[in-house]
């Protein structure tokens, strides 16, 4: 696979958003070319990937993922696909979107694609005993998720995430994508992150992880005192570059760097940023589960200290006009 990245062309699908704008940042870094799919080429939200550096590197197509042709144009010529591109609000972009896009790259013939299921693809599921160590082998049963409500949680546009219709779509996609790769012999890797934080590039909204951050810094009167596992959206850029690049990459990685409880993570806040107003009182939940990332760290994947990922969440969401300077 790609040792280095000059003279390489990739795609990298939803480019505007959270995840996909760090991943090409880091791809221009490395020397790609990047091809990257949008809604709506020329729309000022996506002024701020423009700016990215070298900026002649990259080019934005528009494509949508029920529009297997205007993938195809996308991807056509590409060494490397890297299936970013995740809708909410809907199972059958998911779905399909995902097959569209494994059909194509199969038909330009590109070498791989990384996909970027969730963490959701993973636990939601009752079988799943709190003393099982959740790894690569872990899938969230759909059934159990068609069946069950999502919770409200935090704000009305995150409660899409955390509804299991969503669980669902992420593990139906996935699923496909390898069974997808083993039919066909196109070289798939699924990469499955936690709860995603880091510095955002956009600054025309605030993605669905920042609102959790977001919320903790704004305060509330009561919090559920939940576990949560967080990666740096940077650290799980190189993931999926790792993926790729890496010959030795295969199946589905966990892409986790810590877990911590929600009050501990918002003394760790108050330690870096004691003028917000923060949660009151927490109620307690037996939510324990062990997460492990083994497998991807045996690639050679690192990550950064929490701290460094609080400090440059909340001076990017300053910087974005989400959160005011205290």
């Amino acid at each position: 696979m790609a040792s280095a990245g000059f003279c390489k062309k990739v795609c990298v699908t939803g480019a505007g958003g959270f995840v996909a704008s760090s991943l090409v940042k880091l791809l221009l870094s490395k020397g790609y070319f990047v091809h990257g799919t949008v809604r709506q080429p020329g729309n000022e939200k996506y002024d701020f990937l423009l700016k990215l550096e070298p900026s002649e590197n990259l080019k934005l197509f528009k494509a949508d993922l029920l529009n297997y042709e205007s993938l195809y144009s996308a991807i056509v010529g590409c060494s490397a696909v890297f299936h970013v591109a995740s809708p909410v609000e809907v199972v059958e972009p998911a779905v399909k979107g995902t097959t569209n896009v494994l059909k194509a790259s199969l038909e330009a013939k590109v070498e791989r694609v990384v996909f970027v299921s969730s963490i959701s693809a993973v636990f939601m599921n009752p079988q799943l005993s709190k003393e099982k160590l959740i790894d690569e082998s872990c899938w969230s049963d759909k059934e159990y998720c068609k069946k069950t409500e999502g919770h409200a949680s935090f704000t009305r546009i995150f409660l899409l995430l955390m509804q299991n219709w969503y669980c669902y779509s992420k593990t139906e996609a996935e699923s496909q994508a390898l069974d997808f790769a083993k039919r066909t012999g196109l070289a798939v890797v699924t990469i499955c992150p936690t709860l995603i934080l880091g510095p955002v590039l956009q600054s025309t909204v605030a993605n669905a992880s920042s609102l959790i951050l977001l919320k903790l810094l704004k305060g509330c009167e009561s919090l559920e005192n939940k576990q949560r596992w967080i990666v740096d959206v940077r650290d799980l850029a190189d993931a999926i570059l790792m993926a790729y690049e890496k010959p030795e990459a295969e199946g589905r990685y966990l892409c986790n760097a810590h877990s911590i409880k929600t009050q501990e993570l918002v003394e760790k806040l108050r330690t870096l940023y004691p003028n917000y107003s923060y949660p009151k009182n927490y109620t307690e939940v037996d939510d324990y589960k062990r997460l492990s990332s083994e497998k991807l760290q045996s690639l050679g994947w690192r990550y950064r200290p929490l701290e460094e990922t609080l400090v440059d969440s909340v001076e990017s969401y300053k910087e974005a006009g989400f959160l005011e300077s205290k």
